[in-house]
């Protein structure tokens, strides 16, 4: 089932004649804890909202993949995913339909589910091209996925490729707070300036209306 953390709500107060999309994170195994970029985000940018899983930490794609389809499914408007290792994987195993509903995605450090029994549910990765405009970013020496395997992912999926050296698996162990190459990258994504908000709500009070 899919729910909204405390701060990461989508009834954001965005006026009706504004059409800007709701950005998805989307975690990876053991989720994005305190200080993780994803959490930042989640917490501090407009339009934001975090998919949650029942099980973190032994994962079956079907309860994983059912959460994010019906979050996605049910906003009104277009959507922009943004996940995270294991996360990746969920998206490219979304339904047509719900794959239709999303406009471009951010797919970073993207996990080999075949290198962890744990997570060998989300195997065999699809290689078929995404239907929406993506970007794959993946770190030289990431230890849950060799690069070259991201560059296959990316090329399969159609997506742009970033590869960023030395960065691990781009997450808080290896120094990425705010990750203002990501704010970038969205914002290639949803054509629009993407900040994050001062504080940790994500969404204008209703009496600035």
């Amino acid at each position: 089932m899919a729910t909204l953390r405390p701060g990461s709500t989508a009834l954001n107060f965005i006026p009706a004649h504004v059409t800007r999309p709701t950005i998805v994170i989307v975690p990876g195994w053991r989720d994005s804890g305190p200080g993780h970029w994803q959490s930042l985000w989640a917490e501090r940018m407009q339009g934001a909202v975090r998919v949650e899983q029942d099980d973190w930490i032994t994962p079956t794609r079907a309860a994983w993949v059912a959460s994010l389809e019906k979050l996605v499914l049910d906003n009104a408007g277009p959507v922009v995913i943004v996940a995270h290792s294991l996360g990746c994987i969920a998206t490219t195993h979304l339904s047509e339909a719900a794959a239709a509903r999303i406009s471009g995605a951010l797919l970073v450090a993207p996990a080999d589910p075949e290198r962890r029994a744990v997570l060998t549910d989300f195997a065999p990765v699809p290689y078929a091209k995404l239907p929406y405009r993506s970007i794959v970013v993946a770190s030289s020496n990431d230890p849950y996925c060799p690069v070259r395997l991201a560059g296959a992912y990316a090329r399969a999926w159609g997506s742009e490729f970033v590869r960023m050296q030395n960065a691990g698996h781009i997450n808080i162990e290896s120094g990425h707070g705010d990750w203002p190459l990501g704010l970038a990258l969205l914002q290639s994504l949803t054509d629009e300036p993407t900040t994050l908000l001062d504080g940790r709500r994500n969404f204008e009070p209703l009496a600035t209306l």
